[in-house]
């Protein structure tokens, strides 16, 4: 009786982590995170009233930058401030660059982080060790949402906002920067109003 090769399907090939072919994409969620730790994400989460905190004065910073950033161009300084973006964020709270950064709404877990980019909560498959169903090994991103947000000052209310779908036209820009230029916008808005 001659031994039977076992098939090697698609479907192998990704439960052993093997790429599909020669290319595989650099940013690729699932490759990309199973190489990372979650230490410092789960740092964030449990550390989510100081980065409230500390994101409310550096927002406030930036807002003050606004007349630099207007100077020389929002266009001009867009590469160099999401490259510093990217890099901080990327650190904290393995950010995806999506652009519209809701961490103050989802208790400092991005939900970009989820294998389904979800964006207003978990999905039904939940593990019972909270982890996720899509990734056995990664905590549920909603669930460390939940538990930074009820330590956050305005996350616990803030979580419960519904959030509008990504646009992915703002993929890999600088949210920080678009944050600040609407904020400018409004300030100088309100000063119109009250003149």
């Amino acid at each position: 009786m001659s031994a039977k090769m076992p098939m090697v399907t698609q479907a192998t090939k990704v439960a052993r982590g093997e790429p599909k072919s020669e290319y595989k994409p650099v940013h690729v969620s699932p490759s990309r995170r199973q190489r990372k730790s979650y230490t410092i994400r789960l740092w964030a989460v449990r550390h989510s009233l100081f980065l409230e905190w500390f994101y409310a004065r550096f927002a406030d910073l930036f807002l003050m930058l606004h007349p630099l950033w207007h100077l020389f161009g929002y266009e001009r300084v867009e590469a160099p401030v999401t490259s510093i973006e990217r890099g901080v964020k990327g650190l904290l709270f393995d950010c995806r660059m999506c652009g519209q950064c809701i961490l103050s709404s989802t208790g400092m877990s991005c939900p970009m982080n989820c294998p389904k980019q979800l964006r207003n909560g978990p999905c039904g498959g939940v593990r019972a060790n909270g982890n996720c169903e899509v990734e056995p090994e990664m905590p549920c991103v909603w669930v460390q949402a939940w538990k930074g947000a009820s330590q956050m000052r305005r996350g616990k209310d803030s979580i419960l906002n519904i959030q509008k779908p990504v646009d992915q036209s703002l993929r890999e820009t600088s949210a920080w920067l678009r944050v600040t230029a609407l904020a400018a916008a409004a300030k100088q808005k309100a000063k119109e109003e009250s003149s």
